[in-house]
């Protein structure tokens, strides 16, 4: 008998065709609650759940029984809880690596719009403003050459650090990480202390996954601590930055701009000072957000997930203990 699986939100058709010669496939669209009633009975046969932003509860692993393993297409999943997972067997797969590049180029993106005032500039135009040669009220700060901090320093915050140190010449630094002695003789990257690199940096990239330690891991004391000239870029969680503190600091001069493709609500609501700021460049959570990166998260997580229900290990597993 062919194990079952729940699909939320839409895979290839060639994705959803190599699932389905294998498994037993329900799919449900992306809005629709896991959890909800019309969907227990699917959840009491289900053996793998396979989808992005997935909503699990301890009321879904409750009516899931048979659940043998969860795969996300995303890195991030702190969304989930891994260790009531883990207390049930249940495998939960991510699909790092595939989003690495993607993510750091969003990054890059962001430090080169905020510092050269990109965004600010175009509506500018789109206003009928040029008139003529801009002046010094309108000049954006160079990239090239300076100090990129990296507040974090895993693989997407270290794909960032090359795009800065090979491309831009820039010199780097890095936190909240264990001591990397072959980057630090690849790029001449520099370990501090987090409140020693946030001085010295000009732009400061907050790479770092969200954790209990991480959450608000840079507030008010964070960003005075930083350059009047600095520029903030978080490619990482919302929740890592105090987003009242962060306005705060834009708005009274503590720092000079910010490149933000997170945000501690999302959507982020047009209501929010952050969409007002003339030197903010707000993105709607873009980092992998290419037809061939998503195209590539998803793949990794079928070949996860197949894997896994054909009793193999799976290519990206989060918690190890659970394959046997």
């Amino acid at each position: 008998m062919k194990k079952r699986l729940v699909i939320q939100g839409r895979l290839s058709d060639a994705q959803q065709a190599e699932l389905s010669d294998l498994f037993e496939v329900d799919v449900l669209p992306q809005a629709t609650a896991l959890d909800a009633t019309e969907n227990r009975a699917l959840l009491a046969e289900a053996h793998g759940i396979i989808g992005s932003g997935l909503a699990i509860t301890p009321q879904l692993l409750d009516a899931a029984p048979n659940l043998k393993v969860i795969a996300t297409i995303s890195v991030g999943y702190d969304n989930i809880p891994v260790d009531a997972l883990t207390k049930r067997g249940i495998m939960l797969c991510n699909t790092p690596d595939v989003l690495t590049e993607t993510t750091a180029d969003t990054g890059f993106a962001l430090i080169m719009a905020a510092a050269r005032r990109v965004v600010e500039l175009a509506e500018w135009i789109k206003a009928d403003k040029w008139q003529a040669s801009i002046g010094p009220a309108l000049f954006g700060s160079d990239v090239h050459g300076k100090t990129l901090g990296m507040v974090g320093f895993g693989r997407i915050g270290q794909a960032v650090a090359r795009r800065g140190a090979l491309g831009f010449g820039m010199q780097l630094l890095y936190s909240n990480a264990s001591p990397k002695p072959d980057l630090e003789s690849e790029l001449g990257a520099q370990r501090r202390e987090l409140n020693e690199l946030l001085a010295e940096a000009d732009f400061v990239c907050v790479t770092v996954p969200l954790t209990a330690e991480t959450e608000r891991l840079i507030g008010a004391q964070e960003f005075a601590l930083m350059k009047p000239s600095g520029i903030f870029i978080n490619i990482a969680r919302g929740k890592v930055v105090d987003e009242s503190a962060l306005i705060d600091a834009l708005e009274n001069g503590v720092i000079q701009a910010a490149g933000l493709d997170v945000f501690e609500q999302e959507p982020l609501r047009a209501a929010s000072p952050l969409t007002k700021m003339p030197n903010v460049v707000a993105l709607p959570h873009i980092g992998s957000a290419t037809h061939e990166t998503r195209d590539a998260m998803a793949q990794r997580a079928v070949d996860n997930i197949r894997l896994a229900l054909q009793g193999e290990r799976p290519i990206s597993l989060v918690n190890e203990e659970t394959y046997q």
